[in-house]
C-alpha cells in the first residue's frame, strides 16, 4: 500500500539536523519566545518577501489574532462581515466567528477550486471590512481581481496561506499579497512542523506589534498588558525544526510540482478530471493534487 501522506519517510531527510537543533534547544534551557522563534520569524518574513512575521501556536490562532488586531486597532468591530470562500477548511470560518465577527460565504470556481471573484461584489455589504482569499490545495487566488476589489471598498485583504506556502504570483509569494495573511504548519503542511505551529505574515508595522502582545496575554512587557489577550505562541523546539525545513521548501516544492505536472500529462482516464495547471507552474505549491469523477468510492478502493 501506498500511503496518502508518509510523514515519517518526509521527515527522516531532517533527522541529523533535527537532533542538532533538539540538543541546541535543550542545552540553551530557553523554550518559549528565543533566539529560535526569533531566528525563524525573521527567516520566514523573508523568505515571503514581508518586514514582519510573529510566530503562533497554530494556523486557527494565526486568523483569529489577525482579526482581533484589527479589532484592537479600531477597524473591525463585531458583527462586522468577513467575505470567505464557502468550500475552504472550517478553520477560515472559525477564524471568523470566534473573532465575533460574520462569514459570508461565496462559491468557487469550479475550474480551480478558489473563490470566484465575479460572485464577490453582489456579497459586499456596508459591514464588510475584509476578503478572506484562501489559497486551496496550494494554488494561488486570483489575487489581481480580488484587489481591484478591496480597493473599489475599501477593504482588507486577509490570506489564508495554510496550503500555499512558497506559492509565487506576479512576483510575489504566498504571505505578502494581502494586508496580513495567516499560516498553518500542521505536520502535513508543505512546510510542517513536528507538532502543531502557525504564523502571521504582515508588512503593517502597528498590526503586527499588536499581534505580537495579544498572544503572549496581551504583554508586551513582562507584567504590564496591554490588552487582554491568549497564550499563543510558537514554542522554541518547532521554530527551530521548521528553521531546518524551511531551506529545503522550494526544493521540496518543485519536487510537487513535477509530480503533478507528470500527472497531469500521464492520467488519461475519461472519468476522471484532473486539476488545472495554472499558466505560470509557481502559482501553485500543490499541497493536494485533486481529483474529480462520479465514481468516488470506486476510484479510493482502487
Amino acid at each position: 500500500m501506498i500511503k496518502f501522506l508518509d510523514l515519517q519517510k518526509l521527515n527522516e531527510q531532517y533527522f541529523t539536523e533535527f537532533n542538532e537543533v533538539f540538543d541546541k534547544v535543550l542545552k540553551s534551557g530557553w523554550f518559549i519566545l528565543g533566539k529560535e522563534v526569533e531566528n525563524f520569524e525573521n527567516d520566514f518574513a523573508a523568505y515571503c518577501g514581508t518586514k514582519y512575521c510573529i510566530g503562533v501556536a497554530n494556523g486557527l490562532d494565526a486568523l483569529i489574532l489577525i482579526i482581533e488586531g484589527y479589532k484592537k486597532l479600531g477597524i473591525m468591530n463585531e458583527g462586522d462581515e468577513i467575505i470567505v470562500p464557502s468550500n475552504t477548511y472550517i478553520a477560515s470560518i472559525l477564524a471568523i466567528s470566534k473573532a465575533g465577527l460574520v462569514p459570508v460565504l461565496v462559491e468557487p470556481d469550479s475550474k480551480t477550486f478558489l473563490i470566484d471573484p465575479t460572485k464577490i461584489e453582489e456579497k459586499i455589504s456596508s459591514k464588510t471590512k475584509a476578503i478572506l482569499p484562501v489559497h486551496l490545495y496550494g494554488r494561488l487566488c486570483d489575487i489581481v481581481a480580488i484587489k481591484k476589489i478591496t480597493d473599489k471598498y475599501n477593504l482588507k485583504i486577509i490570506e489564508d496561506s495554510a496550503q500555499s506556502h512558497g506559492a509565487i504570483i506576479n512576483g510575489k509569494r504566498s504571505g505578502n499579497l494581502g494586508d496580513a495573511s495567516g499560516f498553518s504548519f500542521y505536520p502535513g503542511k508543505n512546510l510542517g512542523a513536528i507538532g502543531d505551529a502557525g504564523a502571521i505574515t504582515t508588512n503593517d508595522k502597528e498590526l503586527a506589534e499588536t499581534i505580537k502582545a495579544f498572544r503572549n496575554y496581551g504583554s508586551h512587557k513582562k507584567y504590564e498588558n496591554l490588552y487582554k489577550g491568549i497564550n499563543s505562541r510558537l514554542d522554541e523546539l518547532q521554530a527551530a525544526f521548521l528553521s531546518v525545513k524551511l531551506k529545503y521548501l522550494d526544493e521540496e516544492t518543485n519536487i510537487r510540482r513535477r509530480i503533478a505536472e507528470r500527472y497531469n500529462a500521464e492520467i488519461t482516464n475519461s472519468k476522471i478530471t484532473l486539476p488545472q495547471l495554472p499558466k505560470d507552474r509557481n502559482e501553485h505549491a500543490w499541497h493536494l493534487y485533486v481529483i474529480q469523477t462520479a465514481e468516488r468510492e470506486t476510484v479510493q478502493e482502487y
